[in-house]
C-alpha cells in the first residue's frame, strides 16, 4: 500500500476502528512504519477514539444515576443533554481528525502537537531475555490508555518478514501486528491503540515470517524485551 492509497481508503481510521481486512491490515502497517506522516495520522486517530470513550465513561455514571427518574419521559429523553453531549463531543473529534486529515495547511502547522498526543515508551537498553542483573523498564500507563513502545529491532537472524507480539506475564497475546525486514536494525514504534487491561510483566517478541503468511512461529523467535506496566494510581 502507498500512500496515496492509504489516504484515499482513510485507512489510519479504520485501522484504530479494527475496521481494515486483514490483507489492507498488513498492507498498511508496512506502510505506516515507514511513512511518518501516516504514523501521526494513526496516533491522532487513536487519541480522538480514546478521547470519545473517556467522555462516554465519564457520562455513564451521571446517566445511570438518572435513568429510572427519566425513564417516564419517552423516547424524547434520549435528546437530553446528559446523552446529547457525549456524543456531540463524539461526533466532533472525528470531524476534527477528518479535518486534520484533509486540509494540509492545518496538517503542515500541527505537526509537533499531532506527535504528542498520547504516551511513548523507549525500551531500549532493555533486558532482552530476562536473566541478567539490568533492571526492567517500567512504564507507567493508565489502564486502557492508549501508548506507543519504541525498541531497536535488532533480530538474530535475518528473514523476509517479521511478526510482532506484545504478551502479558501469561503469555496471552495482547497485540500482533507485522514488520518488513526493511526495518531490522532499526527504531521500531509499536502502537497499543486500546492500551493495556492489567499492570505486570509484558514481553514484546519478534520471529520470523516466512513467506509473509502473517503466521507466528516461536521456533523463529529473532528479538524479546521484557518491561513491566504499573498503572497510575
Amino acid at each position: 500500500m502507498d500512500h496515496d492509497e492509504a489516504v484515499r481508503l482513510q485507512a489510519a481510521v479504520k485501522y484504530v476502528l479494527g475496521e481494515l481486512p486483514q490483507a489492507e491490515r498488513d498492507s498498511f502497517e508496512e506502510h505506516y512504519f515507514d511513512c511518518r506522516e501516516c504514523g501521526m495520522d494513526v496516533k491522532a486517530a487513536a487519541a480522538f477514539v480514546e478521547n470519545g470513550r473517556q467522555v462516554l465513561r465519564a457520562e455513564a455514571v451521571e446517566v445511570a444515576a438518572g435513568r429510572k427518574a427519566e425513564s417516564k419521559g419517552g423516547w424524547l429523553f434520549w435528546l437530553r443533554p446528559a446523552f446529547a453531549a457525549p456524543a456531540l463531543l463524539v461526533l466532533l473529534a472525528v470531524i476534527g481528525y477528518q479535518n486534520l486529515i484533509t486540509f494540509p495547511k492545518i496538517k503542515s502547522e500541527a505537526p509537533a502537537a499531532r506527535a504528542q498526543v498520547f504516551n511513548s515508551f523507549s525500551l531500549v537498553g532493555t533486558n532482552v531475555r530476562g536473566g541478567g542483573s539490568e533492571e526492567a523498564v517500567k512504564v507507567q500507563v493508565q489502564k486502557n490508555e492508549t501508548l506507543a513502545l519504541d525498541f531497536d529491532f535488532l533480530p538474530t537472524r535475518p528473514f523476509d518478514h517479521y511478526m510482532c507480539q506484545l504478551q502479558d506475564e501469561a503469555g496471552r497475546v495482547v497485540l500482533q501486528t507485522g514488520i518488513p525486514a526493511e526495518k531490522a536494525n532499526r527504531e521500531v514504534h509499536l502502537l497499543v491503540p486500546n492500551g493495556l487491561e492489567r499492570p505486570g510483566k509484558y514481553r514484546v517478541l519478534v520471529a520470523g515470517d516466512p513467506g509473509t503468511k502473517a503466521s507466528w512461529v516461536a521456533a523463529n523467535e529473532v528479538s524479546r524485551l521484557n518491561f513491566v506496566v504499573d498503572f497510575h494510581p
